[in-house]
């Protein structure tokens, strides 16, 4: 016995393009009309993409409009979605986690190859300063 053939009529479209416009899920829109995830990607493929790019184009459109009436938010959200803008530190601000109360779990241990005897130097102190501060781990029974 043949399969019966999938026929699309324009109420079928419009339903495919609203359903993708709100959101819902290929497969999900392929259980509601009826047919394969598959099938619906290739006979609909139209209104899957319309529907999406129609409902981008409404909600880009409200952000538009609160951003222009002052929405301080929306103006936010515009501008570095939009405009590429983004939030730097000031230069003299103190760069994070580097306050005497911070501790680090971190220890980073630079190779030391002799040539310059004054980092050396630096180096060495640097590094019995850290130490002498921390506990002696326990010996295991």
């Amino acid at each position: 016995m043949a399969r019966r053939a999938f026929v699309v009529n324009e109420a079928m479209r419009e339903k495919v393009r609203y359903l993708a416009g709100v959101g819902v899920r290929q497969d999900d829109i392929a259980k509601i009309i009826g047919c394969a995830p598959k099938t619906l990607r290739k006979r609909l493929r139209d209104e899957l993409d319309r529907g999406v790019a129609e409902a981008n184009a409404t909600i880009s459109g409200y952000l538009f409009a609160a951003a222009k009436a002052g929405n301080i938010t929306a103006i936010i959200f515009w501008l570095k979605t939009r405009a590429n803008w983004r939030e730097r530190m000031a230069p003299d601000d103190p760069i994070p986690g580097t306050d005497a109360e911070s501790s680090s779990k971190v220890v980073l241990v630079l190779p030391d190859n002799s040539r310059d005897p004054e980092l050396t130097q630096v180096l060495r102190s640097a590094q019995q300063k850290y130490f002498a501060g921390r506990r002696q781990p326990r010996q295991l029974p």
